[in-house]
């Protein structure tokens, strides 16, 4: 009989949806209420709740975008270890292309948005550094 890893069960992976929303070869990341690095706008997935549901959902909380998750693509997964978490806790980032026209704004959980490139991973918690990375290699941003 297999056993978990050393730790799993103390420190299951985070599962988190984010969107990805690119203008002007920059993606919008924001920084939330008494943090100081940059996040994609993005949260927890909830029991029950898709990625795509979940991404929308938290587009809509913290830029005020709202948002159809049947019209967001997926790009891609990251897993890395969660910021503020003990080390070997994983958050598991999935990333969907957000297109909107809108303009997103802060929530009242989010203290401002900002257009990054990929010379502000050093702004980011390591899965938004990855994302930064991965949209920088597929030439979707600078």
């Amino acid at each position: 009989m297999s056993r978990p890893a050393p730790g799993a069960a103390a420190h299951p992976d985070i599962p988190v949806a984010a969107i990805a929303l690119m203008r002007d070869r920059r993606v919008l990341m924001v920084t939330a209420r008494g943090r100081d690095v940059w996040f994609m706008p993005g949260g927890k997935v909830d029991p029950g709740e898709s990625g795509a549901d979940a991404a929308a959902r938290e587009a809509r909380e913290e830029v005020s975008l709202d948002l159809d998750p049947a019209r967001l693509d997926e790009l891609f997964e990251v897993a890395t270890q969660a910021h503020g978490e003990p080390d070997g806790r994983l958050v598991r980032m999935r990333v969907f292309q957000a297109v909107t026209d809108a303009a997103p704004h802060p929530s009242a959980e989010i203290d401002a948005v900002h257009w990054a490139s990929t010379a502000d991973a050093g702004r980011c918690p390591p899965a938004g550094a990855e994302v930064l990375r991965l949209l920088g290699a597929a030439g979707l941003i600078d």
